[in-house]
């Protein structure tokens, strides 16, 4: 006879996933970050009260945030290990759909436990609720099926019995990988069942590296023996596979240049010499150059988002064939790429296994060297500051530099640093950290929280936007509270930088971005100095860029958060690199400035090769 245990619903799921365990031993899911509301307090609540250190809570300051950092954990960890996070329902449950959509973009796991409806229907409609006046199947967390790659509704206890398996599946394979959602009835939480005790037993989760079909190995073989210039793009799916180190090889031994996309870049350590940095919108002069020559396209792991591909215009040779190996065969086989569906350590070892002896010829180094010394002037500190010098992006990135360390991570995710990092960050080998697949603003002081959460041996450097910094700072007081230190660069342009330059790229006049183009009877006057050190930060103000770094420096010996304002000028961004990007610009319009933009984008959207 079965023995069991009688467990409710949500005492249940957290002794469940407080097993599940990693190949290196370790629990996969670290821990839950919770807010409670009255659709999770009293069941789940409870049940995490009990857990202890066995499985650990913590309280966050925001549903959305808190998220956050639990998907910049599980990006540091590379996918190995992730977290939980729970909320109530109503506002609570819908504040983490915009994080839900930032982990499905990215392919990254978390679990999402949202609190739910009375399953039983007695109370209904309770407070929160949303009501469909023609599906009474309908919740408000209904919201987050397009935006999870699993979805349950737990309306029955023993449901957990197929779901939990279901949601750790899809958390743990490459392929899918991506957050789950398992809206929990609240009355359901509370309910009593008799668990099976294996249930409970622990069980270890293998991360699969899957094996390409040879036939589609030999496709590529046989594309790249015809080619004369490849190049590689290095996406995130490198840094999953744990495949940094077979990537150089496979680039030395065959003498193909490399550039590498937001999620990628850290792949390849800055300064190997097949590293040309970085293609498309925010493409490296060198990195560019080599997309345009290239007659194949070899991309690893990458999803080619249209940063990189310069909206399908970078890869300009009529000749150029794409390859595309990626885990998933709908991102392999996008833009007419000959797919390779498989892992990319795996991969790269089959291609090299074909290609034997084969090598390329050299790329043009001069224009790598050419470039360094271009982005070293724009890196530059500027020579006799005076009180009234604005420092533009770049230079704020050349301090950070200077001070930097083989350990230090560089983060951020909107806004003007985006592109100035990618283009100008010297990073040494995992020494990155971009969303930039939603770009999601407000995800700098959480995701640099997560980060070293998931590494505290290494040196995180947020940099955020003073935009950014006012969407989501709380979390600011949560890593104050629980002393995890990284220091935050904010840089004050006073507005929205980025995009009303391109506003302005775009034929519009200068509108709603600025706080100077606003409609606001003041011009606010926002002491973040005084905010931050409110919330309990170390907090600054930089007084040029030779006292950043000074700061930079004294941050290290800190226990808690430090933050560094710095004014700087708007108008500048990165300053060199680049290349178009597709933004519709209205085709008619009142002004020479647009109808000249709109000349300009009819000439670029020409360009356009999208298979």
């Amino acid at each position: 006879m079965t023995k069991t245990i009688r467990l409710t619903a949500a005492q249940a799921m957290f002794r469940w996933l407080a097993a599940q365990m990693t190949e290196d031993g370790e629990r996969f899911i670290e821990g839950v970050w919770a807010i409670f509301g009255h659709g999770n307090v009293a069941g789940i609540g409870e049940a995490l009260h009990g857990m202890g250190d066995a499985l650990p809570t913590w309280r966050g300051q925001n549903e959305q945030t808190m998220a956050h950092a639990a998907i910049a954990y599980a990006k540091t960890r590379r996918r190995r290990k992730a977290m939980a996070v729970t909320s109530s329902i109503g506002p609570g449950a819908t504040n983490m759909v915009t994080a839900a959509a930032l982990a499905h973009i990215n392919r990254l796991p978390v679990l999402f436990i949202p609190g739910d409806v009375f399953a039983n229907r007695r109370p209904d409609p309770v407070l929160q609720q949303i009501e469909d006046f023609e599906d009474g199947t309908v919740s408000v967390t209904d919201c987050f099926r397009p935006v999870s790659r699993y979805f349950d509704r737990i309306v029955r206890a023993e449901h957990l019995l197929t779901a939990l398996p279901r949601a750790l599946q899809v958390m743990t394979d490459p392929a899918n990988c991506g957050p789950v959602t398992l809206a929990f009835c609240q009355d359901v939480q509370a309910e009593a069942y008799d668990w099976p005790e294996d249930f409970f037993a622990p069980k270890t989760w293998r991360i699969r590296r899957p094996e390409p079909d040879p036939r589609e190995v030999d496709d590529v073989v046989a594309a790249l023996k015809a080619a004369s210039n490849p190049v590689i793009v290095a996406g995130g799916g490198v840094l999953y596979s744990g495949a940094e180190a077979d990537l150089l090889a496979f680039a030395r031994t065959h003498n193909i240049p490399i550039v590498e996309t937001q999620a990628g870049k850290g792949a390849v350590d800055w300064k190997e010499r097949l590293n040309f940095g970085s293609p498309g919108v925010t493409g490296s002069d060198c990195g560019n150059r080599v997309a345009a020559n290239a007659d194949l396209v070899l991309g690893v792991g990458t999803r080619f988002q249209d940063f990189t591909t310069g909206s399908w215009t970078a890869f300009a040779n009529p000749e150029r064939r794409l390859v595309s190996i990626n885990l998933a065969g709908y991102d392999a086989a996008k833009h007419g790429a000959i797919p390779l569906v498989a892992d990319a350590k795996v991969a790269l070892a089959r291609i090299s296994e074909g290609l034997g002896s084969h090598r390329f010829a050299d790329p043009d180094f001069s224009a790598r060297d050419a470039w360094f010394a271009l982005s070293d002037k724009a890196l530059a500190a500027p020579l006799g500051e005076s009180p009234n010098f604005l420092p533009s992006d770049a230079q704020v990135i050349g301090a950070v530099l200077r001070q930097a360390g083989e350990n230090t991570v560089a983060m951020c995710a909107a806004g003007t640093m985006p592109g100035a990092l990618q283009v100008l960050w010297r990073s040494a080998a995992s020494g990155y950290h971009m969303e930039y697949g939603y770009s999601c603003m407000g995800y700098e002081v959480a995701g640099a929280f997560g980060i070293k959460l998931a590494a505290p041996e290494k040196e995180v450097i947020c940099f955020v936007g003073d935009g950014s910094y006012m969407m989501a700072n709380s979390e600011l007081a949560t890593a104050v509270m629980m002393r995890v230190p990284f220091t935050i660069v904010l840089t004050d342009n006073r507005g929205y930088g980025c995009i009303n330059r391109l506003q302005q790229e775009c034929g519009g006049d200068a509108f709603n971005n600025m706080y100077k183009d606003c409609n606001v009877d003041a011009q606010p006057e926002i002491d973040f100095v005084a905010h931050a050190a409110a919330m309990g930060a170390h907090a600054v103000k930089a007084a040029g860029i030779g006292n950043l770094e000074t700061e930079l420096v004294a941050a290290r010996a800190r226990n808690i958060p430090t933050v560094i304002v710095i004014d700087t000028e708007a108008e500048t961004g990165a300053g060199i690199g680049g290349a178009w990007w597709d933004v519709a610009v209205p085709e008619v319009g009142s002004t020479e400035k647009l109808r000249q933009a709109r000349t300009r984008y009819e000439a670029n959207a020409a360009l356009q090769r999208i298979n």
